[in-house]
């Protein structure tokens, strides 16, 4: 089957594109890579589906700042990996198949080349500055730059420098995963395996010095009533049988005791 030669594949409407998209697809299949009729299939694929991309673009629109154009170059190398890879054989529609290539190179893209967290746009363009300033006098000094030289050569304050150089750290962050270098290479332990963890057992003393003002406060009847129950871990029939009450008694009296340390915390917090 010869394909129609199409002059300004960019302009072909999308319903269109779809429709003919499909038998350049099969025509690609069976054509030898490298040669002249290869390329010109592939490459008409490519433009016939710029809309595709521009779709896909424009959900990032407002995104960072970045321009369109970059976003539509980024989200192109997602639509050549879609058609390279897209196999007639699946019974999908190419368009189900490209946006997702698109997407996911334009989202990689964001996260390879933009900050880790917000940082105002005006520190974002010192941090540019900063880099370059102290590539220049670090040259020009043999040595890494002070804050007061760097102030100086940059037209800043010297809080303004400070402030530049902590939001630099807001430019990239660290995976958990990621290795620590080592000088042992076999060894090599990941970042989350030395970060400290939150010992739940902290907020436990903090918690019993809150309480035990708490419980001085209480008759020595109460404080046996607590202690049976929950240091011997006694039944309320036990403790009843030993204060010689009932266990409904018992529970009105834990209940109470219990009502009344709780409030006690909840006040110093």
């Amino acid at each position: 089957m010869e394909l129609p030669r199409i002059s300004e594949p960019q302009k072909v409407a999308p319903e269109d594109a779809r429709q003919l998209s499909k038998a350049f697809f099969d025509q690609l299949a069976v054509l030898e890579e490298g040669t002249e009729e290869y390329q010109y299939v592939r490459n008409t694929l490519i433009e016939m589906n710029m809309s595709l991309v521009r779709y896909a673009a424009g959900r990032f629109r407002s995104a960072n700042g970045q321009s369109m154009e970059d976003i539509v170059q980024v989200g192109t190398i997602g639509l050549i990996k879609a058609i390279d890879r897209f196999e007639i054989s699946r019974e999908v529609q190419f368009t189900s198949f490209a946006v997702p290539y698109i997407v996911g190179e334009i989202k990689r893209f964001f996260r390879d080349t933009t900050w880790a967290v917000h940082v105002p746009r005006r520190l974002q363009e010192a941090r540019a500055e900063l880099s370059k300033a102290t590539e220049e006098l670090a040259s020009r000094l043999g040595r890494s730059p002070k804050v007061s030289e760097l102030a100086a050569l940059m037209n800043l304050t010297e809080e303004e420098v400070v402030e530049a150089q902590i939001a630099a750290n807001g430019y990239t962050s660290a995976s958990l995963d990621a290795p620590l270098s080592s000088a042992d290479e076999d060894n090599e332990a990941a970042l989350s395996e030395v970060i400290g963890l939150e010992d739940p057992a902290l907020e436990l003393v903090e918690d019993f010095r809150s309480l035990a003002p708490l419980l001085a406060d209480l008759s020595e009847r109460e404080r046996l009533i607590l202690h049976l129950r929950f240091v011997e871990e006694r039944t309320q029939a036990e403790i009843g049988k030993r204060l010689g009450i009932s266990q409904m008694h018992v529970s009105r009296l834990l209940s109470r005791l219990l009502t009344r340390l709780r409030g006690g915390m909840l006040s110093l917090t």
